[in-house]
Protein backbone atom coordinates (compact mmCIF):
# COMPACT_ATOMS: atom_id res chain seq x y z
CA UNK A 1 0.00 0.00 0.00
CA UNK A 2 1.41 3.36 -1.02
CA UNK A 3 2.09 6.00 1.61
CA UNK A 4 0.42 9.37 1.49
CA UNK A 5 2.89 12.12 0.65
CA UNK A 6 2.49 15.84 -0.08
CA UNK A 7 2.38 14.90 -3.76
CA UNK A 8 -0.73 12.74 -3.31
CA UNK A 9 -2.68 15.29 -1.26
CA UNK A 10 -5.17 17.75 -2.81
CA UNK A 11 -4.16 21.27 -3.74
CA UNK A 12 -1.15 22.74 -5.49
CA UNK A 13 2.37 23.76 -4.54
CA UNK A 14 3.04 27.35 -3.47
CA UNK A 15 6.54 28.82 -3.34
CA UNK A 16 7.56 30.58 -0.15
CA UNK A 17 10.45 31.97 1.89
CA UNK A 18 10.19 31.35 5.63
CA UNK A 19 13.14 33.43 6.87
CA UNK A 20 13.49 37.09 5.91
CA UNK A 21 14.49 40.40 7.50
CA UNK A 22 13.74 44.07 6.92
CA UNK A 23 14.90 47.33 8.45
CA UNK A 24 12.61 46.66 11.40
CA UNK A 25 15.61 44.68 12.70
CA UNK A 26 18.92 44.23 10.85
CA UNK A 27 17.74 44.09 7.22
CA UNK A 28 18.44 46.72 4.57
CA UNK A 29 14.99 47.20 3.01
CA UNK A 30 11.57 48.17 4.33
CA UNK A 31 8.90 45.50 4.88
CA UNK A 32 7.02 46.79 1.84
CA UNK A 33 10.13 46.57 -0.34
CA UNK A 34 10.89 43.03 0.88
CA UNK A 35 7.37 41.82 0.13
CA UNK A 36 7.42 43.53 -3.27
CA UNK A 37 10.72 41.85 -4.15
CA UNK A 38 9.41 38.37 -3.44
CA UNK A 39 6.07 38.96 -5.14
CA UNK A 40 7.93 40.25 -8.20
CA UNK A 41 10.26 37.25 -8.26
CA UNK A 42 7.70 34.47 -8.46
CA UNK A 43 6.99 33.80 -4.80
CA UNK A 44 3.48 33.12 -3.53
CA UNK A 45 4.20 33.93 0.12
CA UNK A 46 6.87 34.88 2.66
CA UNK A 47 7.24 35.19 6.40
CA UNK A 48 9.04 38.33 7.52
CA UNK A 49 10.90 37.05 10.58
CA UNK A 50 12.55 39.95 12.37
CA UNK A 51 14.93 39.38 15.25
CA UNK A 52 12.58 39.44 18.24
CA UNK A 53 14.90 41.35 20.55
CA UNK A 54 14.61 44.28 22.93
CA UNK A 55 17.16 46.37 21.00
CA UNK A 56 14.82 46.35 17.99
CA UNK A 57 11.68 46.94 20.06
CA UNK A 58 10.46 43.31 19.99
CA UNK A 59 9.22 43.54 16.38
CA UNK A 60 6.59 41.21 14.93
CA UNK A 61 6.14 42.70 11.48
CA UNK A 62 2.62 43.38 10.27
CA UNK A 63 2.81 42.41 6.60
CA UNK A 64 -0.96 42.13 6.12
CA UNK A 65 -1.15 45.38 4.08
CA UNK A 66 1.11 43.80 1.44
CA UNK A 67 -1.09 40.77 0.78
CA UNK A 68 -2.81 40.51 -2.60
CA UNK A 69 -4.90 37.92 -4.42
CA UNK A 70 -1.69 36.27 -5.68
CA UNK A 71 0.70 36.87 -2.78
CA UNK A 72 0.31 36.42 0.96
CA UNK A 73 2.33 36.52 4.16
CA UNK A 74 2.55 34.53 7.38
CA UNK A 75 3.33 36.47 10.54
CA UNK A 76 6.52 35.31 12.25
CA UNK A 77 9.80 36.18 13.95
CA UNK A 78 13.28 34.87 14.73
CA UNK A 79 13.40 34.28 18.47
CA UNK A 80 16.31 34.61 20.88
CA UNK A 81 16.34 34.24 24.67
CA UNK A 82 17.97 37.19 26.36
CA UNK A 83 20.70 35.36 28.30
CA UNK A 84 20.56 31.60 27.70
CA UNK A 85 23.10 30.17 25.26
CA UNK A 86 23.53 26.94 23.32
CA UNK A 87 25.95 24.20 24.32
CA UNK A 88 29.01 25.80 22.69
CA UNK A 89 28.19 29.28 23.95
CA UNK A 90 26.51 30.86 20.93
CA UNK A 91 23.09 32.55 20.85
CA UNK A 92 19.93 30.60 20.15
CA UNK A 93 18.24 31.36 16.81
CA UNK A 94 14.74 29.88 16.68
CA UNK A 95 12.58 30.39 13.60
CA UNK A 96 8.87 30.77 14.43
CA UNK A 97 6.39 31.14 11.56
CA UNK A 98 2.75 31.72 12.47
CA UNK A 99 3.08 33.76 15.66
CA UNK A 100 0.29 35.94 17.07
CA UNK A 101 0.97 39.67 17.23
CA UNK A 102 0.69 39.59 21.03
CA UNK A 103 3.49 37.05 21.48
CA UNK A 104 5.19 38.23 24.66
CA UNK A 105 8.83 39.38 24.89
CA UNK A 106 11.23 36.87 26.37
CA UNK A 107 11.74 37.29 30.12
CA UNK A 108 15.33 37.53 31.27
CA UNK A 109 15.46 34.01 32.71
CA UNK A 110 13.77 32.21 29.77
CA UNK A 111 15.83 29.46 28.12
CA UNK A 112 15.96 28.62 24.42
CA UNK A 113 13.90 25.43 24.86
CA UNK A 114 11.34 27.32 26.95
CA UNK A 115 11.06 29.99 24.27
CA UNK A 116 10.62 27.36 21.55
CA UNK A 117 7.96 25.66 23.66
CA UNK A 118 6.11 28.94 24.08
CA UNK A 119 6.16 29.52 20.30
CA UNK A 120 4.83 26.00 19.70
CA UNK A 121 2.07 26.58 22.23
CA UNK A 122 1.19 29.82 20.44
CA UNK A 123 0.58 27.86 17.22
CA UNK A 124 3.81 28.52 15.32
CA UNK A 125 5.75 26.29 12.97
CA UNK A 126 9.12 26.19 14.71
CA UNK A 127 12.51 25.35 13.19
CA UNK A 128 16.09 25.22 14.43
CA UNK A 129 17.72 27.98 12.38
CA UNK A 130 21.02 27.59 10.48
CA UNK A 131 22.70 24.96 12.73
CA UNK A 132 26.02 25.02 10.87
CA UNK A 133 26.40 28.81 11.08
CA UNK A 134 26.43 28.95 14.89
CA UNK A 135 27.76 25.43 15.52
CA UNK A 136 24.51 24.17 16.98
CA UNK A 137 24.88 20.65 18.34
CA UNK A 138 22.45 17.77 18.05
CA UNK A 139 21.88 18.08 21.80
CA UNK A 140 20.80 21.68 21.24
CA UNK A 141 18.24 20.63 18.62
CA UNK A 142 16.92 17.83 20.81
CA UNK A 143 16.63 20.21 23.76
CA UNK A 144 14.18 22.35 21.76
CA UNK A 145 11.60 19.57 22.05
CA UNK A 146 8.96 18.76 19.43
CA UNK A 147 9.92 21.44 16.91
CA UNK A 148 8.78 20.95 13.34
CA UNK A 149 11.96 21.29 11.33
CA UNK A 150 15.67 21.83 10.92
CA UNK A 151 16.71 24.63 8.58
CA UNK A 152 18.95 22.60 6.25
CA UNK A 153 19.82 25.40 3.81
CA UNK A 154 20.26 29.10 4.60
CA UNK A 155 21.35 31.29 1.70
CA UNK A 156 22.48 34.14 3.93
CA UNK A 157 25.11 31.90 5.50
CA UNK A 158 26.62 31.26 2.06
CA UNK A 159 28.27 34.68 2.13
CA UNK A 160 28.74 34.92 5.90
CA UNK A 161 30.99 31.95 6.62
CA UNK A 162 30.28 29.42 3.85
CA UNK A 163 27.91 27.45 6.08
CA UNK A 164 24.71 27.41 4.04
CA UNK A 165 24.19 23.62 4.16
CA UNK A 166 23.11 22.03 7.45
CA UNK A 167 21.70 18.75 6.16
CA UNK A 168 24.12 16.86 8.41
CA UNK A 169 22.08 18.02 11.41
CA UNK A 170 18.84 16.74 9.90
CA UNK A 171 20.27 13.24 9.48
CA UNK A 172 21.92 13.31 12.88
CA UNK A 173 18.72 14.04 14.80
CA UNK A 174 16.65 11.72 12.59
CA UNK A 175 19.15 8.99 13.42
CA UNK A 176 18.42 9.64 17.10
CA UNK A 177 14.68 9.32 16.71
CA UNK A 178 13.46 12.90 16.23
CA UNK A 179 10.66 13.17 13.68
CA UNK A 180 11.41 16.49 12.02
CA UNK A 181 11.05 17.99 8.58
CA UNK A 182 13.54 20.17 6.72
CA UNK A 183 13.34 23.66 5.28
CA UNK A 184 15.45 25.77 2.92
CA UNK A 185 15.36 29.54 3.32
CA UNK A 186 17.00 32.78 2.22
CA UNK A 187 17.49 34.52 5.58
CA UNK A 188 17.55 37.56 3.34
CA UNK A 189 18.88 40.82 4.75
CA UNK A 190 19.43 42.40 1.32
CA UNK A 191 23.03 43.21 2.09
CA UNK A 192 24.77 44.55 -1.06
CA UNK A 193 26.99 42.09 -2.93
CA UNK A 194 25.49 38.99 -1.31
CA UNK A 195 23.39 36.10 -2.63
CA UNK A 196 20.86 35.98 0.19
CA UNK A 197 17.65 36.40 -1.81
CA UNK A 198 15.54 34.10 -4.04
CA UNK A 199 18.08 31.34 -3.38
CA UNK A 200 16.36 28.85 -1.05
CA UNK A 201 12.65 28.17 -0.65
CA UNK A 202 9.89 25.77 0.29
CA UNK A 203 7.16 24.45 -2.00
CA UNK A 204 4.08 23.97 0.18
CA UNK A 205 1.13 21.81 -0.88
CA UNK A 206 -2.15 23.46 0.04
CA UNK A 207 -5.61 23.86 -1.40
CA UNK A 208 -5.54 27.62 -0.84
CA UNK A 209 -3.08 30.49 -0.78
CA UNK A 210 -4.18 31.42 2.73
CA UNK A 211 -1.88 31.90 5.75
CA UNK A 212 -3.73 29.38 7.92
CA UNK A 213 -3.80 26.73 5.20
CA UNK A 214 -0.11 27.19 4.42
CA UNK A 215 0.80 27.09 8.11
CA UNK A 216 -1.17 23.88 8.61
CA UNK A 217 0.62 22.27 5.64
CA UNK A 218 4.01 23.34 6.98
CA UNK A 219 3.29 21.77 10.36
CA UNK A 220 2.29 18.45 8.78
CA UNK A 221 5.35 18.44 6.48
CA UNK A 222 3.36 18.82 3.27
CA UNK A 223 6.14 20.51 1.35
CA UNK A 224 9.58 20.07 -0.11
CA UNK A 225 12.56 22.43 -0.19
CA UNK A 226 14.69 23.61 -3.09
CA UNK A 227 17.44 25.85 -4.37
CA UNK A 228 16.45 25.15 -7.99
CA UNK A 229 15.14 21.70 -9.01
CA UNK A 230 11.44 20.91 -9.13
CA UNK A 231 10.02 17.68 -7.73
CA UNK A 232 6.87 16.75 -9.62
CA UNK A 233 5.86 13.56 -7.84
CA UNK A 234 6.98 10.95 -5.34
CA UNK A 235 5.38 7.51 -4.93
CA UNK A 236 6.35 5.36 -1.95
CA UNK A 237 5.50 1.69 -1.44
CA UNK A 238 7.19 0.54 1.81
CA UNK A 239 9.11 -2.68 1.38
CA UNK A 240 8.93 -2.34 -2.39
CA UNK A 241 10.04 0.87 -4.09
CA UNK A 242 10.19 4.65 -4.05
CA UNK A 243 9.79 6.49 -7.35
CA UNK A 244 10.48 10.17 -7.92
CA UNK A 245 9.78 12.44 -10.90
CA UNK A 246 11.67 15.72 -11.14
CA UNK A 247 13.05 18.40 -13.43
CA UNK A 248 16.23 17.35 -15.32
CA UNK A 249 18.86 16.30 -12.79
CA UNK A 250 22.43 15.11 -12.74
CA UNK A 251 21.99 12.81 -9.75
CA UNK A 252 19.19 11.66 -7.44
CA UNK A 253 19.87 10.23 -3.98
CA UNK A 254 17.89 8.18 -1.50
CA UNK A 255 19.17 8.82 2.04
CA UNK A 256 18.39 6.85 5.20
CA UNK A 257 19.58 6.07 8.71
CA UNK A 258 23.02 4.62 9.46
CA UNK A 259 24.41 6.38 6.37
CA UNK A 260 22.35 4.13 4.11
CA UNK A 261 21.98 5.49 0.60
CA UNK A 262 21.24 4.70 -3.03
CA UNK A 263 22.01 6.94 -6.01
CA UNK A 264 20.94 7.24 -9.62
CA UNK A 265 23.35 9.18 -11.80
CA UNK A 266 22.50 10.09 -15.36
CA UNK A 267 22.68 13.51 -16.96
CA UNK A 268 19.17 14.82 -17.58
CA UNK A 269 17.44 12.14 -15.51
CA UNK A 270 13.82 13.02 -14.73
CA UNK A 271 12.72 9.77 -13.06
CA UNK A 272 14.48 7.62 -10.47
CA UNK A 273 13.34 4.38 -8.87
CA UNK A 274 14.81 3.04 -5.63
CA UNK A 275 14.52 -0.47 -4.22
CA UNK A 276 13.06 -0.55 -0.69
CA UNK A 277 12.88 -4.34 -0.40
CA UNK A 278 16.00 -4.49 1.79
CA UNK A 279 15.99 -0.91 3.10
CA UNK A 280 17.09 -1.07 6.79
CA UNK A 281 16.14 2.49 7.74
CA UNK A 282 12.77 3.45 9.28
CA UNK A 283 12.83 6.62 7.19
CA UNK A 284 13.95 7.78 3.77
CA UNK A 285 14.41 11.13 2.10
CA UNK A 286 15.29 12.10 -1.46
CA UNK A 287 17.80 14.67 -2.72
CA UNK A 288 17.72 15.86 -6.33
CA UNK A 289 20.88 17.56 -7.63
CA UNK A 290 21.00 19.24 -11.03
CA UNK A 291 23.95 19.92 -13.35
CA UNK A 292 24.55 23.32 -11.72
CA UNK A 293 24.79 21.78 -8.25
CA UNK A 294 21.40 23.12 -7.15
CA UNK A 295 19.37 20.78 -4.95
CA UNK A 296 15.86 19.88 -3.90
CA UNK A 297 15.07 17.91 -0.74
CA UNK A 298 11.97 15.97 0.20
CA UNK A 299 11.02 15.75 3.83
CA UNK A 300 11.73 12.39 5.49
CA UNK A 301 9.14 9.72 4.82
CA UNK A 302 8.52 7.40 7.78
CA UNK A 303 8.11 3.99 6.24
CA UNK A 304 6.43 2.48 9.31
CA UNK A 305 3.38 4.66 8.70
CA UNK A 306 2.21 2.57 5.76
Amino acid sequence: MALETPFSRPGRFWRGNLHTHSDLSDGHRTPEQVCAFYARNGYDFISLTEHFLERYGWPIADTQPFRTDSFTTIIGAELHPMQDRMELGREWHILAVGLPFDFAPSPLEETGPELAGRALAAGAYVAAAHPMWYLMTDRDVQALGPVHAVEIYNAGCHDDNDSADSTYMLDLVLEQGMRVSACATDDAHFVPNTHDRAAGWVMVKSEALEPDALLSALKTGDYYSSTGPVIHDMHVEPGQKLTIHCSPAERVFLIGARAKYQAVGEQGVTEAEFDLSDWPSPWARVVVRDAAGKKAWTNPVWLDEG
